[in-house]
């Protein structure tokens, strides 16, 4: 595998070069940050779609694996991920934006709305940042994809009249009203917003200014209440010349605005600052700041990025990752609450199925696991392995789930896999009760499945862990017993 090959290579070049093992930050802990333990991703959005939440962000991945630094000149990949509970992450892969929209100088800072059609089906809208220089946008069917991209141009650019001063239309923020209209807002140092086309791929009103001071980037929006909720990052300096509240917001932080009559530049009015920048907590380190904010069975959430993968890769070169935790929301007065960033993170919302078929993608932490794309868009395969290009590849493979409801007791356990090796499956740790043991051999992906064991302790509630061995390429499993 690639992997594997750059492994090699590097011995090669750099004898001196000493590969270590990658440890995830949250493998046998309660924290659920960050959201993927094994994948630099950043500037998150999100949608819902059939009781899950879809999350899209930067490609972060892709620059660590070209560059030692995140100048993101090498990012040209959007990655996506979903969850039913908010602590056990399917990893969708990435998208290939480079691919699809050939055009495009990089694609960063994505924002994703859907809609259903006349088709009856739900299209997705997914906008992103074409470098600084403008905004592209791609269209699914699904929210995994395929995707495609229908205009071959950007949306808006650097070229696009009517845009004044803001000659850096990027970080696009969408939305979708009560009424069905959709809505975009864009900019660097100065923002716009303004009317999407019935199309959602075309702009048909003016572009308005935003009256956001002090405004630096990762533009989105929400629709609260019959209320526009503009949420921003505020620049790096000092705001002794604040002038929109009381309270001087710090550094890099995030605020958010608010109108119920948008092309209004006039009707937009203040809110308060709701996330500090993460180096401003003091167990994070200072980077940009980006949030996306969701509600979700119930809970406001808000989405953010950090640096705290880094160190699980041995890297410092400013590779972000998402992270999210629970964030207060007054819906009547459209009042968002300061959020605390935290290493904790968010709690499991319900437990999992073990007798519904889940993807081996599926995780809450992983230790020396790989993904690879695939027989379709949306689906990966893990095996034993590394997503770090300078970690050892280890005996095994490791892959944790939280909340594993078996009810009564599972009485069989089947996989979908390939290659040689073994998938074993334990209870509460990786050296847990054994459940199951699976033996695989087969060239092709195939079904195997076997018994698992009597022991009445193995009812309930618990984590699940799975660890693979040798060559084996694991794609989906399941129980199958009495709930």
């Amino acid at each position: 595998m690639w992997c594997k090959s750059v492994l090699k290579l590097l011995l090669v070049l750099f004898p001196a070069v000493t590969l270590r093992a990658q440890v995830s930050p949250k493998m046998g802990t309660d924290n659920a940050n960050p959201v993927l333990d094994f994948l630099f991703t950043a500037d998150p959005t999100s949608v819902e779609y059939e009781g899950r939440l879809y999350v899209y962000g930067t490609g972060d991945h892709e620059q660590y694996e070209k560059a030692e630094k995140n100048g993101y000149e090498k990012i040209k990949t959007l990655a996506m991920m979903s969850t039913g509970d908010m602590v056990n992450w399917t990893y969708h892969g990435l998208i290939p934006v480079g691919e699809l929209a050939p055009w495009i100088i990089n694609s960063w800072a994505p924002s994703i709305i859907s809609r259903k059609e006349s088709d009856g089906k739900t299209h997705f809208y997914l906008y992103f940042s074409n470098s600084g220089y403008g905004t592209g946008v791609l269209t699914a069917e699904s929210p995994v994809g395929p995707w495609k991209s229908p205009l071959q141009k950007s949306l808006v650019d650097a070229q696009t009249p009517g845009l004044g001063n803001c000659d850096v239309p990027f970080d696009p923020g969408a939305v979708i009203d009560d009424d069905g209209r959709g809505w975009i807002t864009f900019g660097a140092r100065h923002s716009r917003i303004a009317e999407l086309g019935d199309d959602l791929i075309s702009v048909k009103s003016a572009y308005v200014p935003l009256p956001a001071q002090s405004h630096f980037e990762a533009n989105e929006l929400n629709y609260i209440n019959g209320t526009y909720v503009y949420t921003y990052n505020l620049d790096w300096e000092d705001h002794n010349d604040w002038t929109l509240s009381d309270e001087k917001p710090p550094r890099c932080c995030m605020s958010y605005m608010t109108s119920r009559t948008p092309l209004d530049s006039t009707s937009w009015h203040y809110g308060n600052m709701y996330l500090k920048n993460p180096g401003d907590f003091g167990y994070f380190e200072h980077s940009n700041n980006h949030t996306h904010l969701h509600r979700f069975q119930g809970k406001w959430y808000l989405l953010y990025h950090t640096l705290m993968l880094q160190k699980s890769f041995g890297t410092r070169g400013g590779f972000r990752s998402i992270c999210v935790d629970e964030v207060h929301v007054d819906e009547e007065s459209v009042h968002i609450d300061e959020c605390t960033a935290t290493v904790r993170g968010v709690s499991q919302t319900r437990n999992l199925d073990p007798y519904m078929t889940q993807q081996a993608e599926t995780s809450a932490a992983t230790q020396g696991i790989r993904f690879s794309q695939g027989d379709r868009a949306g689906n990966m395969t893990v095996e034993r392995g590394t997503m770090s290009i300078t970690a050892s590849v280890p005996e095994q493979g490791i892959i944790e789930l939280r909340g594993v409801d078996f009810g009564r007791k599972a009485k069989a356990f089947k996989v979908k896999a390939s290659g040689q090796g073994m998938i074993k499956a334990c209870l509460d740790s990786p050296d847990g009760p054994v459940l199951a043991v699976i033996y695989t051999d087969g060239a092709v992906m195939k079904d195997f499945s076997t018994r698992c064991r009597k022991d009445k302790s193995f009812a309930g509630v618990h984590r699940l862990y799975f660890v693979l061995t040798d060559d084996v390429v694991f794609d989906e499993w399941s129980f199958s017993g009495r709930k």
